[in-house]
Formats: C-alpha cells, structure tokens, sequence
C-alpha cells in the first residue's frame, strides 16, 4: 500500500562499518528530517561538518561508487545503497550524518540500512507526497550503453541487463516493479560484485582497501570465492537495480516512469537522469491527493491504493 503524504523516520538510528575504499570505520546515523527536505547528507568528523542535499548537481564523481559534493569539493562517496534504501522504503525525508568520507558498506547492500529503517520506525508527515511523473521518452548513450526514461502509468519500474565477460555472470536481465515490499523482498540483500582481477587491480591502485568477501560478491574465472555463493541466481541484476535506485533517488522526489539500463552504471544513470531534469518538457510534478478528499474515511483514510489515480499536478521541484 502507498500513502498520500510524505514520510519520514520516527527517530534516530546508527549503524557502523568501514568505507569500502579507504577501510576505515564510519558511524552512520539516520534521522528525521522536515517536509520536502528530501535526503541532506551531513558530513562531519576530520574537522568537518557541512551538509548537501542528495540533488544531481551535487554529485561529483561516479567512476566507482556515486560522490555527493559541493563548491569545496567532495563529502560523501558511495551513497547509493543508504539512498536505495531510503527511496526503496518510501520514505520522503531523511537526514544521513556520516562522520566520514563513505557511507559504509556494510554487507555490500542494502539489507543493513532497510534493518535500521525498520528499527528507526517510518511516520506519515502533514504534507501530500510528491512524484516526478515522466512524460516522454528521454534516452542518453554512452557508447554501447544506453539509459532510457519511460512513460509508466504504475509506479516505478526500473529494468537492467547487463554483460559481463566471465561465465558465472555473462549476460543477466531482471525487471522491478518498485514498492516497499518488493524491494525488501526482491532487491535489498543484493550485494556489490566484481571480478578477482578487477579487485587486484583497484588494490594496486589504492582503492578498495575495506573491500572483502564480507561485503562483496568476487567471481573468480571458474568460481564464486564467497564460501556461502550467491543470495539469488541473478544477485549482479539485482544490485544494479539497486543501484539505480540509489542513484535516482537523487532526483529529489519518487519517480513515476520505467528506466530501462543497458551495460549501465553510476555514471549513466547519473548522464540520464540529469539529462531528464534539464528538459522541462519531459516530466511535470504531481502531487497525491488525499484520500479523504476522495472517498469517505474508512480505517486509515491515508492509505491509498493506486499509484496514479489519487494524483494531481503540481509544480516543477528545484533541482539546482
């Protein structure tokens, strides 16, 4: 079920990790924040302590994990598993205080941060809920990787297929028609993966010093090196609809469209996303109206049960 106005946590919850690149621990606490906040990053610890609203102007990098920044510089890598999860969920507002420079990775999805919304509690707030409802098709490339935006009149789906060159991942599709429950059930526990070769190399390099086989899916040439093996058949799909999740989420508001990623990662969704946001022409806001000004109340008359029916225009959010 969804409900016609926005929402946000009950209350503060922390959990703990490393940072997946530098290896260092990192205290991450989720908490409440007010109407139409959205998601605000709050950076604090080495003598830091700024904000930045989850917005895609703010990110500033995406070669191996989503980096949200501002006018000083990058803040906060790797948020797009807390984001997921966020926007998975349903909730609206949320304040994210990491006092460090990654979000952890926990168990390399977004299973650790769903746990902690649920512990933290989700509450209704006197505001309708707003979507971003795509209007046309809007399609970006890069090279032979394509990322699509649809009209869809259900909600949000998101579709990924990807290609890898190594037989236990090859070729891979899966689709999600996002809700709380579905993305709980079908998607959440999906983890981070990658090739033994890559992962050498990204050590080489300095980065992926927190990475191992607690929170990271690594295929060998002929074997999955994590003893326990594989959450789903098709766990990498599932992550990279995680993943796209995440990095959309920094539309501001819930989508109401499909987007369909071909050979996709951070930096496509975030080429297509904030393509989509520059044309004007190709999504409105809408706002939900509520239930009780629709029919009688009966129960919890917030509540309502389809997507697009109880939905009226609104205005265009800042995406600056």
């Amino acid at each position: 079920m969804k409900f016609s106005r926005q929402t946000t946590l009950r209350t503060l919850v922390t959990v703990t990790g490393v940072g997946v690149h530098s290896g260092s621990k990192v205290n991450l606490t989720l908490g409440p924040a007010e109407v139409d906040a959205g998601y605000v990053f709050v950076r604090t610890g080495d003598g830091i302590d700024r904000e930045v609203r989850a917005r895609p102007g703010a990110v500033v990098a995406t070669e191996l994990a989503t980096v949200l920044g501002d006018g000083e510089g990058p803040l906060i890598s790797t948020a797009e598993h807390v984001l997921a999860a966020l926007r998975g969920m349903g909730v609206d507002n949320a304040t994210i205080t990491v006092d460090g420079p990654e979000v952890p990775i926990m168990d390399g999805s977004a299973g650790p941060f769903v746990a902690a919304i649920d512990r933290a509690g989700v509450v209704q707030q006197a505001a309708p809920r707003r979507f971003i409802e795509i209007l046309k098709p809007v399609q970006v490339a890069i090279g032979d990787r394509v990322g699509e935006f649809l009209p869809y009149a259900n909600g949000f789906r998101a579709e990924v297929e990807i290609s890898f060159d190594n037989p236990l991942i090859g070729r891979q599709r899966y689709c999600l028609e996002l809700t709380p429950e579905s993305f709980r059930r079908d998607v959440a526990r999906a983890r981070t993966f990658g090739r033994m070769s890559d992962v050498q190399q990204l050590w080489q390099a300095g980065y992926a010093l927190g990475a191992s086989l607690d929170n990271s899916v690594v295929f060998d040439a002929d074997r999955v090196m994590n003893p326990e093996g594989l959450r789903y058949s098709d766990e990498c799909a599932r992550h990279k609809v995680l993943d796209v999740i995440g990095d959309l989420a920094l539309a501001g508001l819930p989508l109401l469209g499909h987007y369909r990623s071909v050979r996709g990662g951070h930096k496509l969704n975030n080429l297509a996303l904030t393509t989509l946001m520059a044309d004007r022409s190709a999504w409105r806001v809408v706002e939900a109206e509520p239930a009780l000004k629709r029919r009688p109340a009966r129960g919890h008359a917030e509540v309502v049960g389809g997507m697009l029916g109880g939905l009226v225009p609104a205005y265009a959010p800042d995406v600056s």
